[in-house]
């Protein structure tokens, strides 16, 4: 009964940890002068700085959205000034997307939050624990990967 127990308390946590930065990522945007980028738009600018240089179809595929879903995203970040289109020199039909500069700057900020959320998360815990709990991260991550 006991693993039972704990399978319910391990979700918990999961779940309103993941509610809980979702909300503090859209209250920061909304008080920030970012404010006039939603938390799905953010999701985008974030693929978008990971990849460096990406297309809609990738970032679609990395955020499980469709292609059209995807395309509305750009074009409202796009005219807020925060990406960049342009066509790939070696095929014409390949539609590329970077950062502007204040798409950068609005990255760098969003990775700022979240390398501060993982020092916290993993602060005073032994190098050992800190490997298991990176083990446990991978699994999960697996899982949903498979379930894309």
């Amino acid at each position: 009964m006991r693993l039972a127990i704990e399978y319910a308390k391990i979700n918990r946590y999961l779940t309103h940890i993941f509610n809980n930065v979702l909300t503090i990522e859209e209250a920061s945007l909304r008080s920030s002068r970012f404010s006039d980028v939603s938390i799905k738009e953010m999701h985008t600018i974030d693929s978008i700085g990971e990849a460096k240089i990406t297309t809609p179809s990738d970032i679609a595929k990395d955020l499980m959205l469709t292609v059209g879903t995807v395309t509305v995203s750009l074009n409202r970040l796009e005219k807020k000034g925060y990406i960049e289109r342009y066509r790939s020199e070696s095929d014409r039909r390949v539609v590329n997307i970077s950062l502007s500069r204040r798409g950068q700057l609005l990255y760098r900020l969003y990775r700022k939050f979240h390398r501060e959320m993982v020092k916290r998360f993993i602060a005073d815990l032994p190098e050992d624990s800190v490997k298991i709990l990176q083990t446990g991260l991978e699994n999960l991550h697996t899982f949903l990967e498979e379930l894309k």
